[in-house]
């Protein structure tokens, strides 16, 4: 009696159970977390998705399982006979059956686990609350749009150039995601490529919304791929900044932006807003949201709903939205081919937006004789505001007087918004 109690202690214990693969990805999120509070890289972000890779890849806890996955790690045998002949499969194959199965097999399975009792781990509750129904992207936007200063961009209307050729990896991607069909063990369809493209504009909640609407087989990877380039954008774009541009125009001194009136900043949210309805409704969950948070900001007459979409909303959102994201670097389905090369596609898709935008602001250095620095041109992408503020380190770097955040945030502002476009016309598209 002893011995088998033992036994059954050792056998429920993570020791015995571990596999390499999740050994590997818990030094992966110890690397996140590590990046996060020793180099300070996007520390909002890193830390719970490295937090929650750990917890997702405890042994036996099951914690980023549904209803099938616990009853796969509970292998009671007459379920898992009963799971079998819902599959339709033999008891030998029904853990690959269940990790594979789609449509009304996939249904059938989520059902009896269901009716036997076991529940979702907590991580994947956290998941279908915050990304599966894609609540927390839109809550993102909306805090985004409350945190930001839209000053800059409608300062200088011309910095909506860079943002929009920032946005010129997605498509590349898009073709990119296509033709890795050639290569065996790749099956993407176009509204798989188009959901993974958007990886390139370097926008977490974009990239979750519209993985959600067409492909949501893949959110998972998509949205790590997503988060982590954004994360380490100090890391990926001073080494194409400083190749695609020379010291001079490094060094090049932008005049100060002229002053932007109230009315101007309110006027502008609900311009975008009408803009959008009128020619991409499909882009209307995420421009509508990013514009409410920024008219609640610009307002001026609800102050405790501003602070609340600047603090406690986004906080709580970005909390869960970090432990969803590590729920899905499981072992077993992340160390996939398939994964792998999202996450490769995503780094190519983020660099072509980068090089893209410098070399927009290139051409309007030439165009304006030399008054704009290029440098800006890669705060063209998404990630707010880190983007900016890693053009204004490059810039200072080559100049000590080279201030150029506040020019940096026009097109890091123009960034969000054309990646929201992007997502919207890609939407229009591929999802009809």
């Amino acid at each position: 009696m002893l011995e088998n109690g033992l036994n059954a202690l050792w056998q429920s214990m993570g020791i015995p159970n571990l596999v390499w693969g999740q050994a590997l990805m818990v030094l992966i999120g110890g690397l996140l977390i590590f990046l996060a509070i020793r180099k300070g890289f996007e520390p909002l972000l890193l830390l719970p998705i490295g937090f929650g890779c750990i917890l997702a890849n405890v042994p036996v806890a099951g914690l980023a399982e549904d209803g099938v996955g616990q009853l796969l790690l509970e292998a009671n045998p007459e379920h898992l006979a009963a799971l079998a002949q819902a599959l339709g499969v033999p008891v030998s194959e029904v853990a690959y059956a269940a990790k594979h199965a789609a449509g009304e097999a996939l249904t059938a399975a989520r059902l009896l686990a269901h009716n036997l009792d076991y529940q979702p781990g907590m991580l994947h509750q956290f998941y279908s609350v915050a990304i599966g129904s894609g609540v927390a992207p839109l809550l993102i936007f909306m805090g985004v749009g409350a945190l930001t200063d839209f000053g800059a961009l409608i300062a200088k209307p011309s910095t909506l150039l860079l943002g929009a050729a920032a946005q010129f990896g997605i498509f590349t991607t898009l073709i990119g995601a296509l033709a890795l069909n050639a290569v065996p063990g790749f099956d993407f369809t176009l509204a798989d490529a188009s959901a993974i493209a958007i990886i390139g504009g370097a926008d977490g909640p974009t990239a979750i919304f519209l993985a959600s609407k067409l492909a949501p087989d893949l959110l998972g990877a998509i949205a790590v791929a997503a988060y982590s380039y954004m994360a380490l954008v100090p890391i990926i774009q001073p080494p194409i900044m400083r190749a695609l541009t020379t010291e001079t125009e490094r060094q090049v001194e932008m005049a100060q932006l002229r002053p932007v009136s109230k009315l101007e900043k309110i006027l502008f949210p609900l311009t975008v807003l009408l803009l959008c309805l009128l020619f991409l409704p499909s882009a209307a969950p995420l421009i509508g949201m990013l514009t409410f948070g920024n008219l609640l900001r610009e307002s001026g007459v609800v102050d405790r709903l501003s602070k609340a979409a600047q603090n406690e909303i986004i906080n709580a959102v970005t909390i869960i939205l970090g432990l969803s994201i590590g729920s899905k670097l499981q072992a077993d389905k992340f160390l996939s081919v398939e994964t792998l090369g999202i996450l490769a596609l995503g780094a190519v898709a983020f660099c072509i937006g980068t090089a893209t935008g410098i070399i927009m602001g290139k051409i309007m250095h030439r165009l304006s004789g030399g008054k704009v620095n290029p440098l800006i041109g890669a705060a063209g992408v998404s990630a707010v505001p880190m983007a900016a503020r890693v053009v204004n380190k490059v810039g200072l770097e080559a100049n000590h007087h080279n201030f150029l955040l506040m020019h940096a945030m026009g097109p890091n502002v123009a960034g969000v918004i054309g990646s929201a476009v992007a997502a919207g016309v890609l939407l229009a598209v591929v999802g009809n």
